[in-house]
């Protein structure tokens, strides 16, 4: 059965700018039956909410929460599991036969469970505990959630059997913000702040998708020059995010000139962005409507000097990255995501196109000022450490070529346009450098009642898991920069 044949028996929603259908238990229940991604799943205090993609069609499904419970999806996508303990930490509601049933944000510690719940109330959850390992002669190795530099906190939990990883688990939730609570009862004009600060790196994609979902549920779309601003900032944080990444995997691998002079070039683009548009992260500069603040007019000079400095010295980095051998023999066929794996977790950004996944939300569903521009997007096939780490190379390229086509033709007229005070539902997406961004949101008089975010890391993570089995203790440093997971955001 297709996607659209089994919704058309729900009861259709209004929402831009699909529908949302909601479905019995029973027909939701089908929906492990149906090929397609799953994209993110979360809920309200009556509901639970699926993002769903199949041959290029996006769409949205609901079910009603019945006595607690609605039936579970892990079964037959694994990664509708870490959303279920998600959604039982914060709403309480049980996913009825999920394949794990731990808590998840909720460490054991919460004054009171289902914060987000109608009801909330009760003690928190218990501390869920780490899977058994089985099988002779295995060890475990605890690392975290506190670690040996400026990083966000999270635990990896390994049982190795000599060097060999056998399993890793990943526990996070150590930077949990309540963002979703913080989000309801504001406009989303002053709900933007905490949009921006999901994860810090991505500030300017997440602001644009959460921009992009108020605007879908008003009814409203911002100015063309405010896509076009977006457009350039966001290709600036792609491009000094990875920089910052190439950079720290050449580190791991114990070669110092590349993070260096790749850390150099990343400084040189986030203080373009600090003259372009007085921020080096550009925080706050996307709002619901538009963008707060235009680019000056020394702007568009220091961002070409330093993407004309950037684009000097690339190939020779480079050139040195491939002539090294000791260095490309700790990147080749390390912590491999095989194109099974990326298309079973449906993931985005250069963790999914390194591994033969041809997903990016500029071309499909596309949104302005993209769908006007030319964009070649790299996809390669070996999905390990080296094919992430000439993805992100590729990634620049192009960000460059965007930048050069943007800058000289930003139309002229306002920044931004005034959000109604409406009732409505929207949902709104981005490309950040991590790959598809997703955020959702329903109004109700201008007011935010209910609303999700969705991070590529959510469906990343996993895959992480996954990659590092069968390579060496010492080699997931290497593995773990080269997925550059969001801790903050999956947390909430």
């Amino acid at each position: 059965m297709s996607l659209d044949a089994l919704l058309a028996r729900g009861r259709e929603v209004a929402c831009q700018p699909w529908a949302r259908h909601v479905l019995t238990p029973d027909a939701w229940t089908e929906l492990r039956g149906v090929v397609l991604d799953l994209l993110g799943l979360w809920a309200d205090p009556h509901a639970v909410h699926a993002l769903l993609h199949q041959d290029g069609a996006y769409r949205l499904a609901s079910v009603e929460v019945r006595d607690g419970a609605f039936p579970a999806l892990s079964p037959a996508f694994p990664a509708a599991a870490w959303f279920e303990r998600m959604i039982a930490d914060l709403w309480g509601h049980r996913a009825e036969g999920g394949t794990d049933e731990r808590a998840w944000i909720d460490h054991g510690r919460w004054d009171h469970a289902a914060p987000m719940a109608a009801r909330p109330g009760g003690p928190g959850r218990p501390q869920p505990e780490f899977l058994a390992h089985e099988g002779d002669d295995i060890h475990e190795i605890p690392v975290g959630p506190v670690h040996a530099g400026i990083i966000e906190p999270g635990h990896f939990r390994f049982s190795v059997q000599g060097e060999t990883v056998v399993r890793l688990e990943i526990r996070l939730g150590y930077t949990h913000k309540g963002t979703l609570g913080l989000l309801n009862g504001k406009s989303p004009r002053a709900a933007a702040r905490f949009a921006a600060r999901l994860s810090g790196d991505t500030t300017v994609a997440h602001s644009v998708a959460f921009a992009r979902a108020a605007e879908a549920a008003c009814g409203t779309a911002a100015p063309p020059r405010a896509d076009a601003l977006r457009a350039v900032m966001t290709e600036m944080e792609r491009i000094a995010n990875h920089l910052g990444d190439c950079g720290a995997i050449a580190n791991d691998a114990a070669f110092a000139f590349l993070p260096a002079r790749f850390h150099w070039h990343r400084e040189q683009m986030l203080a373009a962005a600090q003259t372009a548009f007085g921020h080096r992260l550009m925080m706050d500069a996307v709002v619901p409507g538009g963008v707060s603040v235009d680019i000056v007019a020394a702007g568009p000079g220091a961002i070409e000097a330093a993407l004309h400095r950037l684009e000097v010295e690339l190939p020779n980095l480079l050139r040195v990255y491939e002539d090294y051998s000791s260095l490309v023999d700790r990147m080749v066929t390390t912590g491999i995501v095989s194109t099974e794996q990326a298309q079973r977790f449906a993931a985005g950004g250069y963790v999914g196109r390194a591994s033969g996944r041809d997903v990016d939300l500029r071309q499909s569903p596309g949104y302005p000022p993209y769908d006007r521009l030319e964009l070649a997007v790299p996809v390669l096939q070996e999905g390990d450490v080296d094919a992430r780490f000439r993805v992100r190379i590729a990634e620049i390229h192009a960000s460059t070529l965007l930048l050069r086509s943007l800058l000289p033709a930003l139309p002229d007229g306002p920044i931004a346009a005034s959000l109604p005070m409406a009732t409505g539902e929207g949902i709104g997406w981005a490309e950040g450098f991590r790959g598809d961004i997703w955020h959702w949101m329903r109004l109700e008089g201008g007011i935010i009642t209910a609303a999700f975010m969705r991070d590529p890391s959510w469906l990343q993570w996993p895959l992480l898991q996954a990659a590092i089995r069968g390579n060496i203790v010492a080699d997931f440093p290497l593995c773990n920069k080269s997925f550059n997971c969001s801790y903050s955001g999956v947390d909430l």
